[in-house]
């Protein structure tokens, strides 16, 4: 019998390849596996599947983790406001992890003799599958044939050629990675450190010049509404997408450090998670202490970190995890966004647990917890370090 082997597939040139050389010429039993995670409509799926037929796949399943993708992972990422270097929201290294995680499952239930993924050697992805197949399947050998045999683009067409193969192989502009927390952008510009991409490097354009306002309803820091219509929270972030869209929001583009230690450059565009992670933040303003907010930072920040540079599964994380969750108690209320072209505006919370609405005391007004010579004895009391530091420190 020949020996099976778990293809993570994705349709394109680098794991075509992969499909026709492991059972040509290592002699395979080739299973390809497409994990969506919020990225890929029916008819792409189903193309998708057409090929991977053609190219001698015996058998081809989709896993679709969207929602395991959003409760595992990407509420957490709301719950701490996470945007690498203050700018990206991991679309694609959290969902590649996610990816990786379904594949190494899968491969470990059909206990597959071979595992295997169509990386480079010279990219973030390879660490991810790599370290999400060793842990969850480590009896299954991992097999990298790209990676491997150094191919170039070329050199795979060229083989595909000649074993019989005669799709378009044309290489697109731009290279796009679509999913439900954002659309990755990568082309010549991406490539510089000056130049800008171009208004029709981006999928989604500008379909509006007016103007909307929505009301986006949070329930313990996770989106429940929108616009006062009860969703969960994966259809409100496909619906969110498809409203901002409209409006070309979301777009920039993130300079970073790879895991492997080199810089890296790509555009974006990721609507609904920034316009969730912005309104979020707004509201915890106003309903979380401040050292909840100060704690929270830093450990959102590693959060991110570590699950960019393929750590997921380290327990750490279920730890900062239940630290993030714990935190979202009172992130309850009503925030109003305001949509426009290429951008949005934060106009405002509603929530019970609003700190700014407390009878105690407003700021810079009228308070009913303290006189004026509660305030002078706390100021004088405040500022004693500084007096002393200055005392000894006085040269003059």
């Amino acid at each position: 019998m020949k020996k099976k082997a778990i293809l993570a597939y994705s349709g394109g040139l680098d794991t075509s390849f992969c499909a026709v050389y492991l059972s040509r010429e290592l002699d395979l039993e080739v299973h390809t596996v497409i994990v969506n995670s919020g990225g890929f409509t029916a008819e792409e799926l189903a193309a998708i599947e057409k090929r991977a037929y053609e190219l001698g796949s015996v058998k081809h399943e989709v896993i679709d983790v969207t929602t395991r993708f959003y409760h595992d992972c990407l509420r957490y990422l709301l719950f701490g406001n996470v945007l690498k270097n203050d700018t990206y929201p991991l679309s694609v290294s959290a969902e590649r992890m996610f990816q990786s995680l379904a594949i190494a499952e899968y491969a470990r239930a059909n206990e597959a003799d071979y595992i295997v993924h169509g990386s480079t050697g010279a990219g973030n992805d390879q660490v991810r599958f790599d370290v999400a197949f060793a842990v969850i399947a480590p009896k299954t050998e991992i097999l990298t044939p790209i990676r491997d045999l150094k191919l170039s683009r070329q050199a795979e067409i060229e083989y595909l050629q000649k074993q019989g193969f005669e799709m378009s192989w044309e290489k697109a502009k731009y290279s796009i990675n679509k999913g439900i927390w954002g659309t990755s952008v990568g082309g010549v510009e991406t490539l510089t450190s000056h130049e800008a991409l171009p208004e029709s490097a981006y999928p989604s354009q500008l379909q509006r010049q007016d103007s909307e306002r929505v009301e986006i309803t949070f329930e313990k820091g996770e989106p429940v509404a929108l616009n006062g219509e009860k969703l969960d929270p994966v259809a409100l972030i496909q619906k969110l997408n498809e409203l901002g869209s409209a409006f070309a929001i979301g777009r920039d583009t993130h300079v970073g450090d790879t895991i492997l230690g080199i810089k890296g450059r790509v555009g974006f565009e990721a609507p609904a998670p920034l316009m969730l992670i912005k309104a979020h933040h707004l509201l915890e303003k106003h309903t979380s202490t401040r050292w909840q907010l100060l704690h929270k930072d830093y450990i959102a920040n590693w959060y991110g970190t570590l699950l960019h540079e393929a750590q997921y599964l380290d327990p750490v994380m279920r730890d900062m995890e239940a630290f993030l969750e714990s935190s979202q108690n009172h992130v309850s209320g009503k925030v109003f966004v305001q949509l426009k072209p290429y951008q949005f505006d934060l106009l405002g919370v509603e929530s019970k647990y609003d700190m700014m609405q407390s009878k105690v005391a407003t700021y810079g007004e009228e308070n009913n917890a303290w006189d004026a010579r509660d305030a002078r004895g706390f100021i004088k009391i405040f500022g004693n370090q500084l007096k002393i530091s200055a005392s000894l420190h006085d040269e003059n």
